[in-house]
This record gives C-alpha cells, sequence and structure tokens, in this order.
C-alpha cells in the first residue's frame, strides 16, 4: 500500500487548497506552481476530486477551486479511496491478485498489521489537521529549493540523497525553460 504519484499529488493540492481563505477559489495554476506539479497533470487529479463532491470548481474569470462545505473534516482515507478506488486495502504489497489469511504471499503476516496501522493513521488525519499543521509554519507541502538545503547544511553531509535529487530537480526544470525558449525563438524566426 504504498501511495501513487496521483494520490500523493492530490493530497498536497487538497492540503494546500485548504490552507486558502475558506470559499474563495484558488486558480489550479496557482496550486500546480506551488507545489511543482504539471498543471495538465493537476487538473485531471483535480477533476476527479470535484467529481468526487471534495471541491468545488468554478469556471470563468473567477473560476478556481475550494474545498467543499466540511471539507477540512475530511480524512486522507477517504481521499485515497476516491483516487485509488476502493480496493485499495485489499491490494497484495507483492502484487499478487488474491493474498489473504488463507492464500498468503510470503508477506503478508508481517503486512498485515502494519497496513492495519497505517490505515488507522490516514482515516485519523484530517485535511482541516493538516493544513493546520503546515500553516503553522513546522511542516511543508513542497520541495526544500536548492539553496536553502545548501544553507541548512544538507552539502556539508547531513543528506547527499536529499542534495543530490534537489540538483536533478533544478537541472531537469532549467533544461525545460532552455528548450521552451529556444521553441520560442524558433517560432519567432521567419
Amino acid at each position: 500500500m504504498i501511495l501513487s504519484r496521483t494520490s500523493q499529488y492530490a493530497i498536497q493540492a487538497l492540503i494546500f487548497v485548504a490552507t486558502q481563505p475558506r470559499g474563495v477559489p484558488v486558480l489550479i495554476r496557482t496550486v500546480a506552481e506551488h507545489l511543482s506539479v504539471p498543471p495538465p497533470y493537476l487538473a485531471k487529479i483535480m477533476q476527479s476530486l470535484s467529481r468526487g463532491k471534495l471541491i468545488y470548481s468554478f469556471r470563468g474569470r473567477q473560476g478556481g477551486v475550494c474545498l467543499c462545505e466540511g471539507g477540512e473534516n475530511t480524512d486522507l482515507m477517504q481521499i485515497l479511496t476516491l483516487i485509488e478506488g476502493p480496493g485499495l486495502t485489499d491490494n497484495c504489497v507483492l502484487g499478487l491478485k488474491v493474498c489473504g489469511d488463507d492464500t498468503a504471499c510470503p508477506m503478508h503476516t508481517q503486512w498485515k498489521p502494519i497496513k492495519t496501522r497505517i490505515v488507522k493513521l490516514l482515516n485519523q488525519q484530517t485535511l482541516g489537521k493538516l493544513a493546520a499543521a503546515v500553516q503553522s509554519g513546522k511542516y511543508r507541502l513542497t520541495e526544500l529549493p536548492f539553496a536553502v538545503l545548501e544553507s541548512k547544511g544538507v552539502a556539508q553531509g547531513e543528506g547527499p540523497a536529499i542534495l543530490a535529487k534537489a540538483r536533478e530537480v533544478r537541472t531537469r526544470r532549467a533544461g525545460t525553460t532552455a528548450r521552451a525558449a529556444r521553441a520560442d525563438d524558433a517560432k519567432k524566426r521567419p
């Protein structure tokens, strides 16, 4: 029961929307920029969340999305069930189609109590609690910028894997920007 990228983005986006003023729509583009998520991908996710009645979606000039009434009480398990489907907690950790107490995989007996604790945790965590944690300033929703990681001493060996990932993201973004600039230049030429 590992979260898919889609589920991760859905939860991050909903927490971000929950941190915004109540009833004021926020543009999906704004959410995507803040979370460094591709806007078209996030738009599809938000469409699913809207169909699942977790958010309201508004079109037009003053458009955007906001949490539905009582949305702050939505727990993470509800979100994951909407995104991943009702069989989320029934899936085998090794990917077997049939895995239960009678037809167990080698991981079943070790995984079952862990899965039970994870499901309990997901049922206890609401968007309201998570949004409050983010608003407190103690927790974050986004990746740390490269400069922040360096200033916190990560470059001195406290987290080489994190630093390598930050460099990779920065390089990828720079490459995307450079490709976009070249494409714009090519369009301008006669």
